[in-house]
């Protein structure tokens, strides 16, 4: 049996793993999973029959071709030192994590590689998961990763130019959102005394209607607006200090996410690059 394996059973790791088996895109028994606390893995395990626990990194390459690594940017180095032995060019290594460039990856190991950034929305096999392939992907193992993450979400094809803004919109946005609401929430119950409890139903039920609106196309985010904001109405004074303090502010976030990017590639590109067990990258 192909096996597929996932290094790193953490808050994104198990998201991705319990959605692709809720989702019967994979089963238990074609699943193998390690961690860096083997009791962390063997949890995850007892709440899955089936599911198959590596006691190490390199022992689960041995046993899966397909390979999702679910770890930190900075556990990269250690973690390819673990599994280089064991790799082959029969291999496809697929990263979940943005900062560690798909060539410096490439540079480490025998076999093709491939980003998949998922988002927290995925858990509902909703939402977007972004692709990012290597020069060495061929077109079934592009289609197979498309075809798998489909289970869960809607695939697209992005290029490194884009990786930074695309993720901050799909894998950040949800967080962004969150707050942004959760300040509506607060803001709220200081200014009219509404219930913590009843302010966090409405506003909850709301976004969903928004969420199914679009779903539907009913509406795109420009024509809710105007369908609801008639002229010289009560949503149209509740705007106005928005338009004075919205506009320029995803500016910042933007160019902060940016910044810390390029500090992260940085890092973990010079720690892969002071790694002793660079491999020769001989393809098939």
């Amino acid at each position: 049996m192909n096996r597929i394996g996932f290094i790193g059973t953490g808050s994104m790791g198990s998201i991705l793993i319990e959605s692709l088996l809720s989702a019967k895109a994979l089963t238990p028994g074609h699943v193998i999973i390690s961690n860096r606390t083997l009791s962390k893995a063997q949890q995850l395990a007892e709440k899955h029959p089936g599911l198959i626990v590596a006691h190490s990194n390199a022992d689960l390459v041995k046993e899966a071709t397909t390979i999702v690594l679910c770890v930190k940017p900075l556990e990269y180095s250690v973690m390819l030192e673990q599994i280089a032995p064991a790799l082959t060019p029969d291999h496809l290594l697929i990263t979940i994590t943005s900062p560690i460039k798909l060539a410096d990856l490439e540079s480490q190991v025998p076999c093709a590689v491939a980003r998949v950034v998922p988002s927290i929305t995925n858990a509902v096999m909703s939402g977007v998961s972004l692709c990012e392939f290597g020069s060495r992907i061929q077109e079934e193992q592009r289609h197979f990763i498309r075809s798998l993450f489909a289970h869960i979400s809607s695939p697209v094809e992005i290029s490194e130019p884009f990786l930074r803004i695309t993720s901050d919109i799909v894998s950040c946005g949800p967080a962004f959102i969150s707050y942004i609401l959760q300040q509506m929430i607060q803001e709220a119950v200081e200014e009219t005394g509404i219930s913590e409890e009843a302010a966090t139903y409405m506003t909850t039920q709301m976004l969903i209607g928004i969420a199914d609106l679009l779903r539907e196309e009913a509406f795109t985010l420009p024509t809710l607006q105007k369908r609801v904001c008639v002229p010289g109405g009560i949503t149209g004074e509740g705007l106005i200090p928005l338009q004075d303090g919205i506009p320029g502010l995803f500016t910042q976030v933007f160019r902060r996410t940016q910044a810390k990017f390029a500090e992260d590639q940085e890092l973990v590109a010079r720690n892969l690059s002071n790694q002793p067990h660079q491999r020769k990258t001989k393809t098939h």
